[in-house]
């Protein structure tokens, strides 16, 4: 293998890269997003997401999945802070968490529709 070792040629850009890294747990935080929206089946959900809330019964239908099955994956979603629910009685619906999540799908749509 031939690969750099202890030559920098440029030191300074590679000194301000490393400085303006994000730390590892943010970089591990990043990559858990990208694993769960890389999933088909959780894309879906937050794809349905986009405009409008939506209960589980409803994701369902709309990803031709069980009730059960979009449950777990809202699961997930949920714990990476992609979607946020609320109750109203006794329906639970679900939104995308934030505006950071909107613009990130809106972006990657439009990144593959271009």
């Amino acid at each position: 293998m031939d690969f750099c070792q202890d030559k920098c040629i440029n030191k300074d850009k590679v000194e301000k890269t490393v400085k303006n890294l994000p730390t590892q747990d943010e970089i591990q935080q990043i990559a858990d997003i990208f694993k769960a929206l890389s999933d088909p089946s959780r894309l879906k959900i937050v794809l349905a997401l986009l405009h409008r809330e939506h209960c589980v019964c409803d994701i369902a239908i709309i990803c031709n999945q069980s009730d059960s099955a979009i449950s777990h994956q809202l699961r997930i979603l949920r714990a990476l802070q992609i979607v946020k629910n609320r109750r109203e009685g006794k329906v639970i619906y679900y939104s995308l968490d934030d505006d950071h999540v909107i613009s990130l799908i809106n972006m990657s749509l439009d990144h593959v529709r271009h």
